[in-house]
């Protein structure tokens, strides 16, 4: 089993992902396909006139704060346009995809957030109307009967509260929770950068292999969302999944080229 995850950053190409899917899934591969949208989500708000806003928790980690009206231009990228690209393109490549976000048959469930605390001009703040929680749970009934007749799920935030509120989710660390729940022997999270660098901006840093103790020291080198991403192997792992490759979505052939070992790989 084989969960890929595609982050949502500018100048991720569509068909070259999906063309791997094609390959991989028609020699037998059981494959489900995460996607994020976050570039889309931006460019949309921004357009919209509700210009994206991001917040730094006390962890030191960033967010988007995500109130109702945020909820739904979010929702409008990401099931609106991104998941059904990633569907119309694998239809015409002759996969059978079916798109879902979390909330869809309650594929993805988590805990709604009752407040968040954020530092902002250095003072701390508390949050109490944002929509963002972490998916907690997966509905592998519904996803495993979709594999089981040969569809391919395509995934998407946001989730869904225990109280059937629509919620954000970090799309990192919830394909994290679905490897973990579908016991995957490997979790590739392709993005726009070659993997884990020391330095963002010279890729001969990158960091080519992290062994399980050595995850600490990955999470001090992980620069802006590589975090959720350093984060969201060490739960796969964690949780039983064999292998995690950080590779390069912009590659050509990019699930297959992280699979043979192109990008950083945790274990």
């Amino acid at each position: 089993m084989l969960v890929v995850k595609v982050g949502g950053g500018e100048g991720i190409p569509i068909d070259a992902v999906c063309q791997d899917v094609r390959d991989l899934t028609q020699q037998g591969e059981r494959l489900i396909l995460v996607h994020g949208a976050s570039h889309e989500t931006n460019v949309l708000s921004e357009a919209l006139g509700k210009p994206p806003r991001f917040v730094t928790s006390v962890s030191g980690m960033q967010s988007r704060y995500t109130d109702r009206e945020t909820l739904m231009l979010f929702c409008m990228a990401y099931v609106g346009k991104l998941n059904k690209l990633f569907v119309e393109r694998l239809q015409q490549l002759g996969v059978n995809a079916v798109g879902l976000c979390g909330a869809d048959g309650r594929s993805m469930e988590g805990t709604r957030k009752a407040a968040i605390k954020v530092v902002e001009d250095g003072k701390r703040r508390v949050l109490r109307d944002d929509f963002t929680g972490r998916v907690e749970r997966v509905n592998m009934g519904l996803l495993t009967l979709l594999l089981d007749n040969g569809y391919t799920p395509v995934l998407c935030p946001p989730a869904l509260s225990y109280e059937s509120e629509i919620i954000n989710v970090d799309g990192d660390r919830a394909a994290a929770v679905l490897a973990v729940a579908c016991k995957a022997e490997t979790l590739v999270m392709l993005s726009n950068v070659p993997g884990l660098l020391r330095d963002l901006d010279d890729t001969d840093s990158l960091v080519r292999c992290v062994e399980r103790d050595q995850l600490d020291a990955a999470m001090d080198i992980a620069q802006g969302r590589m975090k959720k991403k350093v984060m969201g192997a060490r739960e796969a792992l964690e949780g039983g999944v064999g292998t995690v490759i950080l590779g390069d979505a912009r590659l050509e052939q990019p699930i297959r080229r992280a699979l043979q070992g192109c990008g950083t790989v945790l274990r």
